[in-house]
């Protein structure tokens, strides 16, 4: 008899999980149909408080600079809704740091609430602008992304 071992189901993570957060005002169009926010305007929040993170600590150029990241994996959990109008605070960590690549973990909680109404992650491959290809993190953004993780 062959066993498949369950996967191990995500549960809500506290805001002690977290290094950084970000505030996120949700919008009237952020809502569907069922009265909450519709699941992908979550992915348009983790690149949001990331990037922006990134933009404050004057690590990414989203215009000029020869870096760039690139999305190549992202996925998120739900434990509670969201909806208009409330205030959403993101958390931001990193999990993983490589030689190009870095993984992202982002809670979103609503305002003032212990535990994610949702966490998910995204991968940033880290390429040359102009070729594509896939560089070293830059020593400054490593410097900001190192001061982001976390041992779980």
């Amino acid at each position: 008899m062959n066993h498949v071992a369950s996967p191990v189901r995500p549960v809500p993570k506290p805001r002690s999980a977290y290094s950084v957060f970000r505030p996120i005002t949700t919008r009237w169009m952020d809502n569907d149909v069922y009265g909450h926010v519709n699941n992908v305007v979550y992915y348009s929040w983790f690149d949001t408080a990331v990037n922006a993170y990134l933009i404050e600590q004057g690590v990414l150029d989203i215009h000029a600079g020869a870096t760039i990241g690139l999305v190549i994996e992202t996925q998120c959990n739900y434990f509670a809704p969201l909806a208009f109008p409330q205030t959403v605070e993101a958390g931001i960590r990193v999990a993983r740091l490589g030689a190009s690549s870095v993984r992202y973990e982002v809670g979103l909680f609503a305002g003032g609430e212990p535990l994610t109404a949702a966490a998910g992650h995204f991968i940033h491959v880290y390429v040359d602008r102009t070729t594509r290809r896939p560089v070293p993190v830059p020593d400054s953004l490593r410097g900001v992304l190192e001061a982001l993780q976390v041992n779980d």
